[in-house]
C-alpha cells in the first residue's frame, strides 16, 4: 500500500486521507467509532489517529464532534481472486450512504494516469483527484466530504466520475452531515467482510494491528494530556471509547464572569492622514489569510458638522464586517468655547446642551447611514496642554456634563480619555450615581502611564478600554514589548486595546513613502508644527508622532 496524500483541516471533523490499494486487492472499509472523554466530560476537536503498524505512513484521522464522537473508517485490502477487467471498473463507494468518509473503489487492466471529479446535484465540481499513473490492478480512493478548499460540503446526492484511458464512468453517492441524519434503515447497516464488495470478490480480509493516538488541536476543549495506544487489532466495524486525563485541570465556574474582551482595534482620524483604501479596509477587517480581524474602529469627530460625513465609508465597510465603531471628538466647534477656536480654550457652561447636540448629530448621521455607534466619547485626552486641535476640561466640568447632558447623546457615552489613564476626572463621574449611570465604560491612554487596574470603576461595573496608544520604534525587539503591553492591558483587567492610526509605519498596516527618522524630522521641527509635512507633536516630541 502507498499512501500518496495526507492532509489535515483542524476545522473538519475529518482528515482526508488518500490511499491507493493495488497489487492485485480490492478496498474494504471499517468503521470505527466511539467517544473521547475525560472521568468526566466529553472532550471535542481532539485528534484521533490510527496509524498502521505495517505500513505507519497508512494513518487515518477523525476530530471528535462537540459531544467528543469520532468516527473513522480505516480502508484495508482483501486479497482478490479475479482477473482483471477488460478496461476499468468503477464501484459503488463504500460505505453509501455515508456522514463521515466513503472509499471509492475501481480497477485498472492497463497502467494509467486517473482524475476523479466529484460533481453535485447541479452539475458543478466539487472535488477533483488528480493521480499520477496507477498500476494495473485494484485502487481505491477516501473521499472525506470536503471540497477542494477544505470546507464540509453539505448533505445531498453527489456523482463522482473516473477518468482512464480515455474512458470514464459515473456512479451516485448520498452524504449526509452526521450520523444521526442517516435514514432509520441505514443507521445501523455495518460492512464487514461480509458485506457486498467482499462477496463479489471472493476475498480473504487483511486485518492489522494500529497504534492509536489521542492528541490536542488548537480547538480542543478541555486540554488533554495526549494518550497512546499500541496494538489495537482491527479485524471489523468496532466501538473504540477513549478515556483521557485532564491538562493542568482546572474548576471552571461558568457561571461567574471574571473577565469581558471587547476586542482589539485602531484608528482612522481623517485630521492628518488621508482615508484608507478599499484594500487596506479589507486587510485591517478581514478574518481571512493574511487578513488582521480587528474588530473595533476608533473615528474622529470633527468640529465642523459638515465634514462628519467624511468618516461614512469606512465605518460602513468595518460595521458591515461586525467591526464595533467608536467615535470621539478633538474639539468642540470653536463657536462654543471660550477661546472661539479649535486649539486649546475650554467649553463654555453655556454651550453644554448646543455640544451635546452636537455629538448627538453625528451619532445620528452614521445610525441613518448603517452605521450606529458602540459608544461616544465626550473629549479626547481633556488634560494636556498640545497646540492642535484639542479642549481643556477639569474634573468639575466634565461631572457637570455628563450628568446633565449625557442622556440628550442619544447613544452610549465613555470618559474621560485622559492623557495617562489620569483617574481624577472619572474619580468625580463614578462617585456620583447620576453621572456613573451615563457612562457605558471607563476609557483611557497610557502615555507615560495609566497602566494598572482600576478597582472604583470595577466596583461601579464599569468595563475599562485602552482608546490609544502607539511605539514608533519598529524594530523586532519594541514589536515584542507591544504584544507584551496589549497582554498587560488584558491582565490588569481592561476590556478592549486600541491602537493609533492602522495605516502607518509603525501600525499595523504600512503605508508607503514611509519617513526614515520621523524622530529627527520632529527635533528639526520643535516648536512648530506643518500640517501634511511634520506630522509632529512638539510638545511631546519624542513620545507622541501623528
Amino acid at each position: 500500500m502507498q499512501c500518496l496524500e495526507y492532509k489535515m483541516n483542524r476545522v473538519s471533523n475529518i482528515v482526508l486521507a488518500l490511499v491507493v490499494i493495488s497489487s492485485g486487492a480490492h478496498a474494504q472499509t471499517f468503521i470505527i467509532k466511539g467517544v473521547v472523554s475525560t472521568s468526566t466530560t466529553p472532550v471535542r476537536y481532539a485528534a484521533v489517529t490510527f496509524v498502521d503498524n505495517s505500513d505507519t505512513a497508512r494513518q487515518f484521522v477523525a476530530l471528535t464532534d462537540t459531544s467528543g464522537n469520532y468516527q473513522i473508517g480505516i480502508i484495508t485490502s482483501v486479497k482478490s481472486k479475479d482477473n482483471l477487467p477488460a478496461g476499468f471498473e468503477l464501484e459503488q463507494s463504500h460505505p453509501n450512504p455515508f456522514s463521515s468518509a466513503t472509499a471509492i473503489s475501481y480497477r485498472l487492466s492497463t497502467p494509467s494516469a486517473v482524475q476523479l471529479t466529484i460533481y453535485n446535484i447541479l452539475g458543478s465540481e466539487v472535488k477533483t483527484f488528480m493521480l499520477s499513473m496507477q498500476t494495473a490492478g485494484a485502487h481505491a480512493i477516501w473521499w472525506d466530504g470536503t471540497n477542494n478548499f477544505g470546507e464540509r460540503v453539505a448533505s445531498g446526492i453527489y456523482f463522482y466520475r473516473l477518468q482512464a484511458n480515455g474512458e470514464s464512468r459515473i456512479k451516485k453517492m448520498v452524504f449526509v452531515t452526521g450520523e444521526g441524519n442517516l435514514p432509520a434503515s441505514l443507521s445501523k447497516t455495518t460492512y464487514s467482510q461480509t458485506s457486498e464488495i467482499a462477496k463479489r470478490t471472493n476475498a480473504l480480509l487483511l486485518g492489522g494491528t494500529y497504534t492509536v493516538l489521542i492528541e490536542n488541536t488548537d480547538s480542543t476543549f478541555p486540554a488533554i494530556a495526549p494518550l497512546r495506544i499500541e496494538n489495537v487489532v482491527v479485524q471489523s466495524d468496532t466501538t473504540l471509547d477513549f478515556t483521557v486525563s485532564v491538562l493542568n485541570a482546572a474548576t471552571i465556574y461558568l457561571d461567574s464572569t471574571q473577565q469581558v474582551i471587547r476586542g482589539f482595534g485602531a484608528a482612522n482620524i481623517l485630521l492628518w492622514r488621508p482615508d484608507m483604501t478599499a484594500g487596506e479596509i479589507d486587510k485591517a477587517f478581514g478574518a481571512g489569510p493574511g487578513q488582521i480581524g480587528l474588530t473595533i474602529l476608533r473615528l474622529r469627530i470633527p468640529p465642523d458638522a459638515n465634514s462628519f460625513s467624511v468618516n461614512i465609508r469606512t465605518a460602513q465597510a468595518a460595521y458591515a464586517r461586525g467591526v464595533k465603531i467608536i467615535a470621539s471628538p478633538w474639539s468642540p466647534p470653536a463657536s462654543m468655547k471660550t477661546n472661539n477656536n479649535i486649539v486649546s480654550g475650554r467649553l463654555r457652561e453655556s454651550s453644554y446642551a448646543a455640544y451635546a447636540a452636537h455629538l448627538k448629530s453625528f451619532a445620528d448621521l452614521m445610525a441613518s447611514n448603517g452605521v450606529p455607534l458602540y459608544a461616544i466619547s465626550v473629549q479626547n485626552e481633556p488634560d494636556v496642554q498640545v497646540t492642535y486641535e484639542s479642549c481643556d476640561w477639569n474634573a468639575a466640568e466634565m461631572l457637570k456634563f455628563v450628568k446633565e447632558n449625557a442622556p440628550a447623546i442619544g447613544t452610549d457615552i465613555f470618559v474621560p480619555e485622559s492623557f495617562n489613564f489620569n483617574h481624577t476626572i472619572s474619580d468625580a463621574i463614578l462617585n456620583d450615581s447620576t453621572a456613573a449611570s451615563h457612562v457605558a465604560f471607563i476609557g483611557g491612554h497610557i502615555y507615560g502611564g495609566g497602566l494598572r487596574s482600576y478597582p472604583l470603576a470595577e466596583s461601579k461595573g464599569k468595563e475599562i478600554w485602552m482608546t490609544e496608544h502607539l511605539d514608533t520604534d519598529t524594530s523586532w525587539t519594541n514589536v515584542l514589548a507591544t504584544g507584551k503591553e496589549i497582554n498587560d492591558c488584558m491582565n490588569v483587567g481592561m476590556s478592549a486595546y486600541i491602537w493609533w492610526y492602522i495605516v502607518r509605519f509603525y501600525g499595523p498596516i504600512r503605508e508607503d513613502g514611509n519617513v526614515a527618522n520621523v524622530g529627527m524630522l520632529c527635533r528639526s521641527l520643535q516648536g512648530s508644527y506643518v500640517p501634511g509635512i511634520s506630522e509632529c507633536l512638539p510638545q511631546v516630541c519624542n513620545a507622541r508622532y501623528i
